[in-house]
C-alpha cells in the first residue's frame, strides 16, 4: 500500500481500482471541461498571509451548517452513482462521515437507497433532490426522506437540461451501461472492483428502480430518466417545495447575484455557490471566483456555501475566507472510496481536517469562525 499524503495519492489509486466508465463519469466535466479545469486550478492562485508570533494553542475549527453541528466546515456532496465507486459505496461514505462528525448528503440519483442510509448510520443526513416532472413521485420521495429523518432537503437547480460529457458518450455510459468489448475487458482488470460488486445487491438506483412509476429495472429508469428531469423549473417550483418539505432547504448550483437574491427571498436556510462541478455549463466561471460577490451580496441573509474544486485544507480555508460559512467535497471524497471504500474516505477527511486546521494556525488564527479575507494576500483573490 503506497503511503497516502494528499488528496491525488488517492485519486491515482482510485483511478487504478474503479472501472474506467465509473472513474470517468465522477472525474469528468462537460465539453472542453473548461470550467472543471478552473475550479481546482483557480484556488491556486489565491495566496496565504502568514503569521509570527501569535498563540496557536486550543484551536478549533467546529462550526455549524444549516443546523448542523460539523467538525469542520466541510459536508459530503450530493454525487450520482456513488455506490458503483465501490461496492455500497454511499453507506460506507455516509458512516464515515458520522464517525468524523461531519454531515452527509444522498443524491437522488445514488445507488443506495434512502432506507439503506437511515438504516447504516441511524443518524440525520441530508437529501439531495433532482426536480422531476412526476409530482406524484417527488412528494413521495420527500416524505421517504422526512420518514428518513433526513434533517435538510437540497434542492439541485442546475440540471434543468443536461451538459453534454464526452467521455461518458465515448464509455457507453448510459442505463444501463453498454456492455462493450472495451468496457468488458476493462472490468476484467479491476477484480478488487468486481468482488465487491459480487457480493452486493445494490446495482441500480436505489431511490428510483421501484419506486418511480414504471421503473422496474435498469432498462425501463433510462427512458424514465430522460423524460423526467424537468426543464420548466422556476421559483415557483421552489416556494412549492419548500412548503411542500416544511423543514430546512439549502439551493445549490447559484452561480450569479441576482439567482443569490431570489435564493434569499425564496426563504431558502442555505444556498451552495456550485456550477455542478463543471459538469453542466461550461465556460462558467469557477465556483471559487464567483463566491466572494455572491457572499457580499447576500451572506448577511443567509448562508452562503460553496463546491467545486475543493482537493485540500487550505482550499478549505480559501473559501472560508471568501465568504463561505461552509464547503462541499465531491470528488476529493469519491477518490478515497475508489481507493479504499470506508477507509479511504476518512482518509480524505483526516487530509482536510489537518491541513485546514495547520493552515489556519500558520495564518495566525485558532477559530475557524473568526477567519476572514485578512488570511489571504490581497491582489491575490
Amino acid at each position: 500500500m503506497p503511503v497516502i499524503t494528499h488528496i491525488e495519492d488517492l485519486r491515482v489509486l482510485a483511478q487504478k481500482r474503479v472501472p474506467r466508465m465509473f472513474y470517468d463519469y465522477a472525474d469528468s466535466g462537460s465539453y472542453t471541461e473548461g470550467t472543471y479545469r478552473a475550479n481546482e486550478a483557480d484556488f491556486q492562485g489565491i495566496k496565504l498571509r502568514q503569521r509570527v508570533a501569535v498563540n496557536m494553542d486550543n484551536r478549533t475549527l467546529r462550526t455549524s451548517m444549516a443546523g448542523t453541528d460539523t467538525i469542520m466546515p466541510v459536508a459530503i456532496a450530493p454525487t450520482g452513482l456513488t455506490g458503483m465507486q465501490h461496492a455500497n459505496g454511499e453507506m460506507l461514505a455516509a458512516v464515515a462521515a458520522k464517525k468524523f462528525g461531519i454531515p452527509f448528503t444522498l443524491s437522488t440519483m445514488s445507488i443506495c437507497s434512502i432506507e439503506d442510509i437511515a438504516a447504516a448510520t441511524k443518524a440525520p443526513f441530508w437529501f439531495q433532490l433532482y426536480w422531476m416532472r412526476d409530482r406524484d413521485f417527488m412528494e413521495r420521495l420527500m416524505d421517504r426522506a422526512k420518514a428518513a429523518n433526513c434533517s435538510a432537503l437540497m434542492l439541485t437547480l442546475d440540471l434543468q437540461v443536461m451538459g453534454q460529457r464526452h467521455k461518458d458518450l465515448k464509455n457507453g455510459m448510459t442505463a444501463p451501461p453498454k456492455p462493450t468489448l472495451a468496457n468488458i475487458l476493462n472490468l476484467m482488470m479491476k477484480p478488487r472492483w468486481c468482488l465487491g460488486m459480487a457480493g452486493t445487491r445494490r446495482h441500480s438506483f436505489g431511490n428510483l428502480v421501484g419506486h418511480a412509476k414504471g421503473v422496474s429495472d435498469m432498462s425501463s429508469l433510462g427512458t424514465w430518466t430522460k423524460e423526467q428531469f424537468d426543464p420548466k423549473l422556476d421559483w415557483n417550483d421552489v416556494e412549492w417545495i419548500k412548503k411542500r418539505w416544511g423543514g430546512r432547504l439549502i439551493l445549490k448550483g447559484i452561480m450569479d447575484e441576482e439567482d443569490a437574491r431570489l435564493a434569499v427571498e425564496s426563504g431558502a436556510d442555505a444556498m451552495v455557490v456550485s456550477n455542478h462541478g463543471g459538469r453542466q455549463l461550461d465556460g462558467a466561471p469557477s465556483s471559487i471566483k464567483a463566491l466572494p460577490q455572491i457572499a457580499q451580496a447576500v451572506g448577511k441573509n443567509i448562508e452562503v456555501w460553496m463546491d467545486g474544486g475543493i482537493r485540500s485544507g487550505q482550499d478549505v480555508l480559501k473559501a472560508v475566507a471568501l465568504g463561505a460559512r461552509g464547503t462541499l467535497i465531491g470528488r476529493a471524497f469519491l477518490y478515497g472510496l475508489g481507493a479504499m471504500g470506508e477507509a479511504g474516505v476518512t482518509k480524505a477527511l483526516e487530509i482536510i481536517y489537518k491541513e485546514l486546521d495547520v493552515t489556519m494556525a500558520f495564518c495566525g488564527h485558532t477559530n475557524i469562525r473568526t477567519v476572514d479575507k485578512g488570511v489571504l494576500l490581497p491582489g491575490t483573490y
